[in-house]
């Protein structure tokens, strides 16, 4: 059976057998769960329904059975399995998860013989090489031997074979909170005919797990302590890729069909001249076979997250994708001898081996390998910087150990991996102190979590806190009215104050959550903002909370906010009447609406190969983020504009309906965003046609003209709304993601008055010269900064910018030979004069501004005609505000011989211009700003040269 066989017979075991529902793969990068970097086991899409948030309106709430092969991703965070990648043959950052799911469904008693029927009659698995491990039980920690497990099991092993194991194997836990429960885990031996039952769990490569059973019967409390859970559930996990490695009876998950095309691609793209061989560790001297692992693993991790939304940059997952690029593009060069641009290569063998089963790699191939081939360009050149400055530090290092700090300062300034860093340094060797390079790191995470906390305190509802609202019989919130823009009355049900429920809040201060029977607030979801209000009583009409944030957890719509100053006292069973702040809505509605339509306008521009990743709606103006590898250019930006703008004008009509998914998803030209997970039924947003006529010819080619999409923020009701818009910005989030900002409504309005006043002021600058001119450009790049424009606008502005300063240079060469004519003129007019009255000392006015070497070549030109001259000329410069005075005192000249110096002579002057002046006895200048004084200062520099003339 090849890969695809094995997979496939998984899923069809559990879907045919045993009534299961398959579930498609989530995205490896987890919309909606900040806790996870990258998804790293197949549970993590159904992590609302084991903490009992999931969305009573989703598909997930219905599910009872599931299955699926999950893409994963164990790279940063608690688990990380990169920097073994490599060294071993059973190590990847990115893998395939089989898996089967019980949500209060079956137990212990159908996953474990499902288990073994698999396994054993459908795979065909050797019986005699399994073994099973159990859940020992811990008395310390009030936990009991799982002997229903043990017992089910001893239906098909001997007791030799079904192993007792401890806290650490055998008893999983999501989090220090949360469910959690025994496991049993599924060995197999690939040594026949041994006992293989001391090999079990002791990390050896032929003895390995291969499927996880979790039994989740369990919550951890706050306290540590452990609460039978009412609803039972079975959480299972199989790696593909070792189950492979079995089945088709290789040593290795690296020797399967998963592995060996991409080996052969690797070779054919290096160029090198061995074929991947297998070796480890000392058999692998040169760590080629080390380097095809590498690269082979890391391509299947960059090819998946790309695809899903994911781009190497500084932070975050991006920083852990850009070092395992990193990682490869290096063993690829170092090991392989790979010419530059390898590694994009490869990414056509992996689409060709898994695109099949994961049909999302093939729609945008060239992405995937544009974002690499930028990355891997990058890289390159930091790492010869690197490579230089690594050099640096080993010929400073006189201890044999690269410090944690130079580690650190390769790390963050160069991009280098620490396994880079170890393996240059053992090169060399030297060792490096990884101790205290962890520590460093450390400290860093410690510090980013310490201000992620400061940026917002929020309350939330747990699995324990909404498990406490489902045993008092609180229904989830009626949300129902969140669409409709007026009043309701309901009653408080809940009011939670962070890690307790209270019948009744009378701080005032006291930051609170309340769930009310219904509401008419909009919670914070699908990238628009919560909404904000107040609570009053029904029968006074008294303001007694005020609603700051909104958000739901598994149905619960939580009001956040604190009790008004207006009232003392609010209880549960309280009739409030819900009033929202719509005149604070109404633009987030615009923005949102707009959104839309900026989706479908980017289609028409820059193509359809365009991807929404991610997007963010509030009250001012909101961002949307897309998949493209360039920037915009000006008129790119202007297209969108006008293409939105001609929508609006058009007074589309904004029609919404929720509908069933898979009708839904039959619609021609809809739009939904790949990895977020749709209720069903799901609401439909369409602009300029109705929803029921969507569904009454959903394959109408029409369809495609229009703005249609899954969506269940607020809404426009006709596009004339929004008034008007225009995107303020458009920058690059990482390598293939750009982010545009956009503004509607008053904002655009303000935002185009800006354009036209700054478009003016632009041109009219074009008129200006000499010192207007370079003031008002100062006083323009200033306006740049601070002024809200079209992004479009700021474009054509700033190319208008390089106009004026164009004409600037131009004005100022101009005025440069206007002064060179000026000079000479001066000279001509003045130093025959002074040879022919044997003039001793001249001091006078000459208009140069401030440009110094002319005003002393000048001086100088003067006395190659009359050398015993001394000579002292002030030019005033009004744009600077200030005087220049340069004196040239010959040393064979009278004066000179009589005691005149260029220093002290010019101290005089720079004195009556009020500023200060030095030189030499030869060659003086001074500054000063009293301009009025100019015609002062000459007559004292005559006066005072004049008592050197007679001696």
């Amino acid at each position: 059976m090849d890969v695809n066989q094995i997979r496939k017979t998984f899923i069809d075991f559990f879907v045919e057998k045993a009534q299961h529902t398959f579930v498609p793969s989530s995205a490896v990068i987890p919309y909606d769960d900040p806790t996870l970097l990258f998804a790293n086991a197949g549970m993590n899409q159904f992590k609302p329904i084991f903490l009992g948030q999931v969305n009573p309106k989703s598909e997930q709430a219905k599910l009872k059975r599931a299955a699926n092969s999950q893409k994963c991703i164990r790279a940063g965070g608690k688990h990380n399995d990169l920097d073994d990648v490599g060294k071993d043959t059973y190590h990847h950052t990115f893998f395939e998860m089989l898996g089967n799911w019980s949500f209060g469904n079956y137990f212990k008693k159908e996953a474990i013989g499902w288990a073994w029927e698999l396994l054993t009659e459908v795979y065909k698995l050797d019986k005699n090489r399994l073994y099973v491990t159990y859940f020992r039980g811990d008395p310390e920690k009030g936990l009991d031997e799982d002997t229903e497990a043990k017992n089910l099991w001893l239906q098909f092993l001997p007791e030799e074979r079904v192993l007792p194991f401890g806290m650490k194997e055998n008893f999983w836990e999501m989090g220090d909170q949360g469910p959690c429960g025994p496991c049993s885990e599924i060995h197999y031996d690939k040594v026949e005919g041994r006992n293989g039952a001391p090999f079990v769990n002791a990390d050896d490569p032929t003895l390995i797990e291969i499927w996880n059973l979790v039994f989740i019967q369990f919550n951890r409390e706050a306290d540590k302590s452990l609460r039978p859970l009412p609803n039972k559930h079975v959480d299972t996990g199989m790696g593909l890729e070792r189950l492979t490695s079995i089945i088709q009876q290789v040593p290795t998950n690296y020797d399967t069909d998963v592995f060996m095309p991409i080996f052969k691609a690797i070779q054919e793209v290096t160029g090198f001249p061995h074929p991947y061989g297998g070796k480890v560790g000392k058999d692998d001297p040169d760590q080629v076979d080390m380097a095809y692992r590498v690269i082979a693993d890391h391509i299947r991790t960059l090819t998946f997250s790309i695809t899903d939304g994911a781009v190497p940059s500084t932070d975050g997952r991006g920083q852990v994708l850009r070092r395992i690029l990193r990682r490869a593009v290096r063993y690829g060069d170092q090991k392989l001898n790979a010419p530059s641009g390898f590694f994009s290569k490869l990414v056509d063998i992996v689409i060709e081996n898994f695109g099949t089963f994961y049909p999302e790699l093939k729609k945008n191939p060239e992405h995937i390998k544009m974002v690499l081939t930028r990355e891997e360009e990058m890289f390159n050149k930091t790492l010869k910087k690197g490579i230089v400055e690594f050099d640096k530090m080993i010929k400073k290092t006189t201890t044999g150990t690269l410090s944690a700090e130079n580690a650190y300062f390769l790390a963050t300034c160069y991009g280098f991996p620490i396994d880079l860093t170890t393996i240059m340094a053992e090169e060399k060797g030297f060792k490096v102190d990884i101790a205290g390079y962890e520590a460093l790191c450390d400290a860093q995470s410690e510090i980013d979590r310490t201000r992620q906390k400061q940026k917002k305190i929020e309350l939330t509802l747990g699995a324990e806190a909404i498990a406490n609202l489902k045993n008092k019989d609180i229904k989830t919130t009626d949300d129902s009215f969140k669409y409709q823009q007026q009043e309701i009355q309901t009653t408080i049900k809940a009011i939670w104050d962070g890690s307790n429920y209270i019948d009744s809040l009378t701080q005032q201060g006291q930051l609170v959550g309340i769930v009310t029977e219904s509401t008419n607030f909009y919670p914070e979801q699908g990238g628009q903002i919560y909404d904000v209000g107040q609570f009053s009583f029904v029968d006074d009409q008294k303001t007694v909370f005020d609603v700051k944030d909104c958000k739901v957890f598994g149905g619960y719509v939580l009001h956040i906010g604190y009790l008004s100053f207006e009232c003392n006292k609010l209880s549960v069973s309280d009739k409030v009447e819900l009033t929202v702040d719509y005149v604070r809505r109404s633009p987030i509605m615009s923005n949102h609406t707009s959104t839309h339509m900026v989706n479908f306008a980017l289609r028409k521009v820059l193509g359809d190969m365009i991807d929404q990743r991610g997007s963010f709606v509030d009250n001012s103006r909101f961002r949307f983020d897309f998949s493209f590898g360039r920037g915009m250019t000006r008129e790119e930006l202007a297209q969108i504009d006008s293409i939105v703008n001609e929508t609006i004008a058009k007074h589309l009509p904004v029609h919404a309906k929720e509908v069933q998914l898979a009708q839904a998803k039959k619609i021609n030209g809809l739009r939904a965003v790949f990895g977020e997970i749709y209720p069903d039924p799901v609401r439909v947003i369409s602009i300029g046609a109705s929803v029921d006529d969507l569904l009454a010819n959903p394959t109408n080619p029409e369809w495609s003209n229009l703005s249609i999409e899954f969506c269940g923020g607020t809404h426009l009701t006709n596009t004339k709304q929004a008034e008007l818009f225009t995107i303020t910005s458009e920058e690059a989030l990482g390598a293939g993601v750009r982010r545009i900002v956009a503004v509607t409504g008053s904002e655009a309005t303000a935002t185009f008055e800006n354009n036209k006043k700054l478009e003016q002021r632009f041109n009219d600058a074009l008129k200006l010269t000499g010192s207007d001119l370079s003031k008002e450009i100062v006083a323009l790049l200033n306006v740049l900064q601070i002024t809200t424009l079209s992004a479009s606008a700021r474009m054509s502005l700033v190319e208008t910018l390089k106009t004026l300063q164009a004409l600037q240079r131009k004005q100022a060469k101009e005025a440069e030979g206007n002064q060179s004519q000026l000079a000479q003129s001066y000279v001509d007019s003045v130093a025959d004069k002074l040879v022919e009255k044997n003039t001793l000392v001249h001091a006078d006015l000459i208009n140069l501004t401030s440009n110094n070497p002319l005003i002393t070549e000048t001086i100088k030109k003067i006395q190659a005609k009359s050398p015993n001259t001394a000579i002292i000329l002030v030019s005033p410069d009004e744009e600077k505000g200030k005087a220049t005075a340069i004196a040239i005192v010959p040393t064979t000249s009278d004066v000179a011989k009589n005691g005149l110096t260029a220093k002290d002579w010019i101290a005089h002057v720079a004195q009556v211009l009020g500023g200060k002046g030095g030189g030499k006895v030869d060659v003086a200048q001074g500054v000063g700003s009293k301009l009025e004084c100019i015609d002062d200062a000459i007559l004292a520099a005559r006066s005072f040269a004049e008592k050197f003339v007679s001696k």
